[in-house]
């Protein structure tokens, strides 16, 4: 079925837009700044599909991901500071979407959070191990559109609708305006964070997309993120709707829950927790398959899920080590959440490391022929090259001087 083949994208938005750091700090937007900041989320909406788009179609034209490129394009020293940088920002973030997992478990079943830890690291290792990458997106993509109920919710605590347009409209009304500008270089990293894009267009050689799949890549990059977006609006109305007069900083995956339970009682509790963890599962073996992507590819090993796992024994075994390495630190006690937010602050760093070497290579007729970018795509990319250049410069003096966002 054609809806089927729209998966990748959807699982790209669910584990990219919407995992747990996504989660806190789009209604943590909403409840400091009320709607201020949807103008944001379509900036970073666009900015992705902008870019996803080129990926996807060099991996369809090429047959190359992302850190082919950047191999190819930066040379081996800037690539391996580039590899390093995402290895360790993949780091952070796997183990703070494992803890996101064992935190929904415990919400959903009131168990010891240690042990849904590793409940939840082992689950994961079997259906990475046993599950086609096919079924991967299917059941992670679609079980995340759970999360569709905070739309509902959104709707059912009737917002001031004409406050919510203007929140589409780049304006700033606060005596914080540094922490107006965190949480808006928040968004924009969050959005347009490189271990997306790494899944993205390794996803479309796992599919072994050709030049005849390009509308399909287009349709994955605009209905898959514009999904997420779409979330992310209603997750921040949320917010607005429900927290910020009260005073109220929602700083849990609970509190979040609360937003749907609130407007629509125990079965809005219940698809909000349900959509949340297939939500940040499908964040997790993206962030996984991303760190595995990322080295294989760089090294020049065989790799891909589709060769399953004794065709490709390297690539097995780096997912394997990243998966340890993320259980053991998130059963030191870490709090998911805090480091989902460092990690894409972290990631905003090394952006133009990552998109730089996309636009490269998606000009490059060599590798291209007919299919380079036209001039819309190479307008667009360029606009949104200053944006990340922006991002990347901003990030940790905004962490610095706001406290991470507390100040």
């Amino acid at each position: 079925m054609k809806i089927f083949q729209v998966a990748l994208g959807i699982l790209a938005a669910i584990g990219g837009f919407v995992d747990i750091g996504d989660l806190v700090f789009n209604v943590s937007a909403g409840a400091t700044f009320g709607y201020q900041l949807l103008w944001v989320v379509v900036i970073g909406v666009v900015g992705i599909i902008v870019y996803s788009e080129m990926c996807g179609r060099v991996a369809a034209v090429s047959g190359k991901a992302v850190f082919d490129a950047v191999r190819e394009r930066l040379g081996f020293r800037t690539g391996l500071v580039a590899l390093l940088s995402a290895q360790v920002v993949n780091l952070m973030t796997l183990t703070a979407e494992i803890g996101g997992v064992a935190i929904c478990l415990q919400l959903l079943s009131g168990l010891p959070y240690r042990w849904l830890i590793l409940i939840a690291g082992i689950v994961l290792a079997v259906v990475v191990w046993v599950t086609s990458f096919d079924w991967i997106e299917r059941i992670f993509g679609y079980g995340g559109l759970c999360l569709l109920v905070f739309a509902v919710a959104a709707a059912k605590l009737h917002p001031v609708w004409s406050a919510v347009g203007h929140g589409f409209v780049p304006h700033m009304q606060t005596q914080s305006p540094l922490l107006y500008a965190y949480f808006a270089i928040g968004l924009l990293g969050a959005a347009m964070t490189p271990y997306e894009v790494y899944f993205y267009s390794s996803g479309g050689v796992e599919e072994r997309w050709s030049p005849k799949d390009l509308g399909l890549n287009k349709a994955n990059a605009i209905i898959g993120y514009g999904l997420g977006g779409f979330l992310s609006f209603s997750l921040m109305i949320v917010g607005g709707s429900l927290f910020l007069d009260k005073g109220i900083e929602p700083e849990f995956l609970g509190s979040i829950a609360l937003g749907a339970e609130v407007p629509l009682g125990q079965i809005g509790l219940l698809l909000a927790l349900v959509g949340i963890l297939f939500a940040v599962s499908g964040a997790a073996i993206d962030t996984l398959f991303s760190g595995a992507y990322s080295l294989a590819q760089f090294l020049g090993w065989e790799w891909g899920r589709y060769r399953a796992q004794t065709g490709a024994p390297r690539f097995t075994l780096t997912w394997g080590v990243l998966l340890v390495l993320a259980l053991g630190a998130v059963m030191t006690g870490v709090d998911p959440v805090m480091l989902t937010e460092y990690a894409v602050i972290f990631s905003a760093v090394a952006l133009p490391l990552t998109y730089i070497p996309i636009l490269l290579v998606a000009n490059d007729r060599s590798y291209m022929r007919e299919y380079a970018n036209g001039r819309l795509a190479n307008v667009l990319g360029l606009i949104y090259l200053a944006v990340i250049v922006v991002i990347s410069l901003s990030a940790v003096p905004l962490l610095i001087l706001t406290n991470v966002g507390q100040n």
